[in-house]
């Protein structure tokens, strides 16, 4: 685990009510960090009250837009660490509604860069950034020089948003390291649609006993679960080796959807999956095969992930048999 003390720590987490944010808050109020939580707890955008119920009367939540000028200046002139989860992930939607995020990915990430910038250069600064925008993969598994060719709008944004992150560490000296997420699973994600992943509407299906479709099946994909990603976010804000720079972070094994699909309704005794040509407007967006080379993370803060993809199914399907109604 990482050197930092975190009790007492003011720490602030954007996006903190969504999947990956509420459950980083949660392991740092164990840890007995003071958490400030920024979000605008819009629900379209991955905001769920309910992930942060357990944990309501031992934080303190500004809803704000990380963009948002005078609402989040003095928690960001506090943190000693900040952790950059916010944005909007859905591809489609990014397809569809460009300049809104543009506004969400881009210019909001920048705005924050510049308050930080201004306020506290030396706070250490984790950025969430994304394995999407490298594209379709030449070649497998994709390390962190394979060529950066975003499949969509989203892409687009994610990677300019990183490139920002990393451009305010170089020249302005900010303590910014950014990890490129592969699909990361596990309780409190978004299952009631496909925006922020497939996989939760599949689990979904799975806790409905009802059918889900698999497009195509043949492509592989890594998976990471989340308390495993959420120990690689604490690792890399105690690692001053690893500010500057981009690291890819994957986690189980490579499979195929299909076999995905199988691990999932066998696992769980319940649901079953239809083979599905992939749709034509979704097809044109998809990178095919994809799974991670994390080495240079791993060889940089030890990192190792402890949850296999079975076990981490199970735990996440336990989660929504006991909680769905908070989620559907």
């Amino acid at each position: 685990m990482p050197s930092i003390q975190w009790r007492g720590l003011p720490v602030i987490v954007t996006g903190g009510a969504g999947f990956i944010g509420s459950n980083l808050v949660h392991r740092l109020v164990g840890l007995g960090a003071a958490v400030t939580v920024v979000d605008r707890m819009l629900a379209q955008y991955g905001a769920n009250p309910f992930n942060l119920a357990e944990a309501e009367d031992r934080i303190t939540l500004i809803e704000a837009d990380i963009g948002a000028e005078g609402a989040i200046d003095a928690a960001v002139g506090q943190a000693a660490v900040i952790f950059n989860l916010a944005g909007q992930t859905s591809h489609m939607d990014s397809m569809q509604q460009p300049l809104e995020d543009l506004r969400l990915n881009q210019e909001a990430n920048l705005r924050f860069l510049e308050l930080v910038r201004r306020r506290n250069p030396q706070t250490r600064l984790v950025f969430s950034s994304t394995r999407q925008f490298y594209g379709p993969p030449r070649y497998l598994p994709v390390n962190e020089a394979h060529p950066i060719v975003p499949p969509d709008i989203n892409g687009i944004h994610k990677f300019a948003a990183e490139t920002y992150h990393l451009l305010y560490a170089r020249i302005y000296g900010l303590r910014t390291t950014a990890l490129r997420l592969t699909n990361v699973f596990g309780p409190r994600m978004r299952i009631r649609d496909a925006k922020q992943t497939f996989l939760g509407v599949w689990i979904r299906h799975v806790v409905q006993d009802t059918a889900f479709e698999v497009w195509g099946g043949e492509q592989r994909r890594d998976f990471t679960y989340v308390d495993d990603l959420i120990d690689a976010l604490l690792l890399t804000a105690g690692s001053d080796a690893t500010i500057g720079q981009a690291f890819n972070v994957g986690g189980c094994p490579p499979l195929t959807l299909l076999d995905l699909a199988e691990l999932l309704v066998r696992g769980s005794g319940s649901g079953r999956y239809e083979r599905k040509e992939f749709p034509a407007e979704r097809k044109k967006i998809d990178i095919g095969d994809y799974y991670s080379d994390d080495t240079a993370f791993r060889a940089a803060t030890g990192w190792q992930p402890a949850t296999t993809l079975t076990d981490g199914l199970a735990r996440t399907v336990s989660y929504y048999r006991g909680n769905a109604a908070h989620y559907l």
